[in-house]
């Protein structure tokens, strides 16, 4: 079994954005449910399903550029992991990209961007940096 399923969640889609496949399966949790969503709120895919079957599968429709065919995402990395948690306050938030990427955050109220938690004024975990 994985040590870090989120990572698993962020490799399985840069491998599919790599591989140019339109729809990528990723075994589904509720935190990964809840970093898909924020995802498509961003635009960054195109279209998800949960699945919810025994195992449980989320289904991403990825996003690409319909001249370039690039894919959406250009980078998307973790920045906490299971062995090294990385936990930042409200104004301590990373700001990914100058504005243009997103971090996402795991805070008391829920998952959300960088954006919602400075607005909101909480901090907490960050889990990962799209842009």
């Amino acid at each position: 079994m994985f040590t870090d399923p989120i990572a698993d969640y962020l490799t399985r889609i840069r491998n599919a954005q790599t591989a140019r496949h339109k729809v990528v399966e990723i075994p589904a949790s509720n935190l990964k449910k809840e970093i898909t969503k924020i995802l498509h709120e961003k635009g960054y895919i195109l279209n998800y399903k949960f699945d919810e079957g025994k195992p449980g599968i989320i289904k991403i429709a990825l996003k690409y550029n319909a001249k370039t065919k690039a894919p959406a995402i250009s980078n998307i990395e973790r920045v906490s992991s299971p062995g090294h948690r990385k936990y930042t306050g409200a104004e301590e938030l990373p700001r990914v990209l100058n504005g243009l990427g997103i971090a996402v955050v795991s805070t008391s109220r829920g998952v959300m961007s960088d954006k919602e938690a400075r607005t909101q004024g909480i901090g907490g975990e960050v889990l990962c940096y799209v842009y």
